[in-house]
């Protein structure tokens, strides 16, 4: 709940201040006719407006888990991370439309030294933005937010970018804003590669192998555990939960060994960052030739299917 409430925090931060940069940069648009310029404000825009959807995850994700949704609501920071990958992509293509057809109809640009100063303030309101995403999105171990603070930051590079164009303009090269312009677009489709990325990872249930490497050796960790099976893990929205398989003694009590499960529990909570339950499995160890999954094996392994003669 704490980790909804401090992202939420940080995106109506974010929000605000994109808001003022991009408010600036309209202005400054309308008054120089800078396509450059045009790009890095529709950007700018649709970075401010991917606060939305997180904002959206972040309060559905304060929901209690209930007999529909069991785990939870926390999956919808996903379903955010693919609305900002769209909103990524459609700004680039825009950028890039805009960009070649002012290639195609030049046309100078005036104002030069407001753009600079848009293009500055861009970059110094991106970079602030950035920083906040990243710091918060990191300590609560959200990868949407994350992405999103990169996004902010390339942001701020591309705003640099639009020095070059005007510097270009003034020094009479016409093609210098359309041309800065498709290099924003570049940069905006380098963001978008990596930001679908992390999604595509977070969809599939990708994990850091050293998570499971630190669940792994806290479990062999804990007194009675003979041998750790397979431990599974999962993001769901910034909160992990995970699976595991322990060894114990083929002689220990039903009470012994259940205490033994959660001291595994407990000592994956102590060792694994943002996990917040774990769902832990006893076997004993079995006599020499004894599969103590016999009944599970056909299920496991489903026979080859048999083709007609």
């Amino acid at each position: 709940m704490e980790t909804s409430r401090e992202g939420m925090r940080t995106l109506w931060a974010s929000l605000v201040v994109l808001g003022l940069t991009t408010a600036v940069q309209v202005v400054i648009v309308v008054l120089s006719g800078s396509v450059a310029l045009l790009g890095d404000t529709v950007h700018n825009a649709a970075d401010a407006l991917t606060a939305v959807p997180l904002g959206i995850a972040f309060l559905l994700g304060r929901r209690a888990a209930n007999r529909r949704y069991t785990y939870g609501y926390g999956r919808a920071e996903d379903l955010a991370g693919i609305v900002i990958v769209a909103t990524i992509a459609a700004s680039a293509a825009l950028t890039a439309w805009m960009a070649v057809d002012r290639l195609l109809h030049p046309r100078d640009i005036t104002h030069l030294w407001a753009v600079c100063g848009a293009a500055l303030a861009g970059f110094a309101g991106n970079e602030w933005v950035a920083r906040l995403r990243i710091r918060t999105g990191r300590r609560i171990g959200s990868a949407a937010l994350v992405a999103d603070g990169l996004h902010a930051r390339t942001d701020g590079f591309t705003s640099l970018a639009v020095l070059l164009g005007a510097a270009g303009a003034a020094l009479g090269w016409r093609a210098a804003d359309p041309v800065v312009g498709l290099l924003i677009t570049v940069a905006i489709l380098l963001v978008l590669a990596n930001a679908a990325r992390e999604v595509f990872r977070r969809l599939m249930d990708s994990v850091d192998p050293a998570l499971v490497d630190a669940a792994e050796a806290a479990l062999r960790g804990v007194p009675g555990v003979l041998d750790v099976g397979q431990v599974r893990m999962r993001w769901i929205g910034h909160a992990l939960r995970a699976e595991a398989d322990i060894v114990v003694d083929p002689d220990l009590t039903v009470v012994r060994a259940h205490a033994l499960a959660v001291a595994a529990e407990h000592a994956l909570i102590h060792a694994v960052p943002r996990l917040t339950a774990a769902t832990v499995h006893t076997d004993h160890a079995p006599a020499p030739g004894t599969d103590p999954h016999t009944l599970l094996s056909h299920h496991v392994h489903p026979p080859a299917l048999r083709t007609g003669a």
